[in-house]
């Protein structure tokens, strides 16, 4: 079985994902990334000067946007100590609004010049260094700030704003990016950052940017139909590979549900870039115990996959939708008797 899985693997990871790129479809990002990569490890005393050099010899926005995104997600290190001090120190004066206040301005200072030092940051500098260079370029951007959902996330306590990211807008209209989470991960064993780019996060699409998104002004949803907070916070998690392959659950649309013992429970996701459902497997955890499960999966219309699996025991299951061994989101399963 693992051997299969590490097969299929190789098999996606060969598909070149590009969320809304649909919309650029005539548009070769590789001389924007060429001119990113020349200019690898330039530092941030002279922002004027970088702005000119990453952007001055492509012609369209969206190029010069892809460079600007581009260099920043690949030479600015996240800054897990620093997320970690200030998610403590914001939960602490929670309930104190004066001294939340003190706190925001103080670490604020502490984020910029950390930047500008040591070109490591948390979400605020990614953002406010994509908006300023874009600004430099003469492309609109705005910071967004507003909540983020991840695996290390307890929404239980998830009650202020604690991620910020951006909007850009392109040809007259706006998209979505979010640097911070494209650069790469934290690894929680060693606390240290750890490159590895998602282009995923580059233009993407909204309603999958809503799954672990949302703004505090919901029009940066831009979505016609708007999920409220508490859908949000209700939601299957998902993963950074569901960026990577574009491919995201819409159904069920809450992340607890309950089926009955010998039913079938039902999945839909949305595939955006029509991958080879053969590549997809159930991980289901039961305490200790875990297996992979090839459940069965059919493709219906309008971009979505089907995936159907019996439960036939009772408990309580985490139940990771996975492409390979790679999760892309997940569930938590109650099964209980048959009434």
């Amino acid at each position: 079985m693992i051997k299969w899985i590490f097969l299929v693997l190789t098999l996606i990871s060969q598909v070149k994902i590009e969320a809304q790129i649909s919309d650029f479809k005539n548009i070769n990002f590789k001389n924007a990334d060429k001119i990113a990569f020349a200019y690898k490890g330039n530092d941030l005393s002279n922002l004027p000067g970088l702005a000119h050099n990453l952007t001055h010899n492509l012609s369209s926005d969206v190029e010069k946007f892809r460079a600007i995104y581009f260099w920043v997600s690949t030479n600015i290190a996240g800054d897990y100590d620093g997320f970690r001090k200030n998610s403590a120190k914001r939960t602490k004066h929670q309930n104190d609004s004066l001294e939340q206040h003190k706190w925001n301005k103080s670490f604020s200072n502490q984020v910029f010049k950390k930047l500008a030092k040591e070109k490591k940051t948390i979400c605020t500098g990614y953002a406010y260094l994509i908006k300023n260079l874009a600004n430099l370029a003469n492309i609109n951007c705005e910071i967004i700030d507003g909540f983020g959902r991840n695996e290390s996330t307890e929404t239980s306590k998830l009650k202020f704003p604690n991620h910020s990211w951006n909007a850009v807008q392109l040809n007259n209209k706006w998209y979505l990016c979010d640097a911070t989470w494209s650069s790469g991960v934290c690894n929680l064993n060693t606390h240290t950052f750890e490159f590895n780019y998602n282009n995923g996060y580059f233009l993407a699409d909204p309603e999958l940017f809503a799954k672990d998104h949302f703004p505090n002004d919901n029009s940066w949803l831009l979505l016609n139909e708007k999920p409220q907070f508490s859908e949000f916070l209700k939601a299957p998690l998902v993963y950074y590979n569901a960026y990577k392959y574009a491919v995201f659950p819409i159904e069920p649309s809450m992340m607890r549900l309950e089926v009955e013992k010998n039913k079938e429970a039902i999945f839909i996701l949305k595939d955006l870039k029509e991958i080879d459902v053969i590549s997809i497997f159930l991980q289901i955890n039961y305490g200790t115990s875990s297996k992979f499960i090839k459940p069965t999966v059919e493709r219906l219309k309008n971009d979505t996959i089907k995936i159907k699996y019996t439960f036939t025991s009772l408990g309580c299951y985490d139940v990771h939708i996975n492409l390979g061994i790679q999760p892309i989101c997940t569930y938590i399963v109650k099964v209980k008797k048959q009434t």
